[in-house]
């Protein structure tokens, strides 16, 4: 009888482990969508596209500016980026962990060109970035905070 009662608690481990893990890899595939169209909504300075992909209290955290905390000031915080550069860049996902159900992370980095809109001047950019994401209640990951540094050497 303990024979059995171990055989069946070991394969309910094993099955719920199993569902775990496919679960985790449909939610990394989602969360690698998310980050795919946060990549071409830079690239097409697509503010709409962007917001579409933040939670409600999102928080976007930028190199040299303070945290624009709610949709409401990170919309303005990608309006005035969007408005003082071109973006034309390449992500690089490094590493997407699942912290909890409805937690996770992304590390990346990016690399490619900017163009400063008020000169035309085009320079190369690489930055490297962190993604904390958040699963809604209907199952779609959101960027709950998101912040990113250059890589770039420091301009002469």
């Amino acid at each position: 009888m303990k024979k059995k009662t171990l055989i069946a608690a070991t394969a309910a481990v094993c099955l719920s482990t199993g569902i775990a893990a496919a679960d985790q890899n449909s939610d990394r595939t989602k969360i690698e969508t998310v980050l795919s169209t946060y990549e071409k909504a830079l690239n097409a300075s697509d503010a709409d596209a962007i917001m579409t992909l933040y939670a409600e209290d999102g928080v976007f955290m930028a190199q040299h500016n303070t945290p624009n905390v709610g949709k409401e000031a990170v919309r303005a915080a990608y309006g005035g980026v969007f408005e003082a550069i071109k973006l034309d860049i390449d992500f690089t996902v490094d590493e997407i962990l699942q912290l909890s159900p409805k937690w996770a992370y992304a590390r990346t980095r990016s690399e490619g060109f900017v163009t400063v809109n008020a000169t035309g001047n085009k320079g190369p950019e690489a930055n490297q970035e962190l993604f904390i994401f958040h699963q809604q209640d209907n199952g779609e990951w959101k960027i709950a905070q998101y912040i990113f540094s250059t890589t770039n050497p420091p301009r002469q």
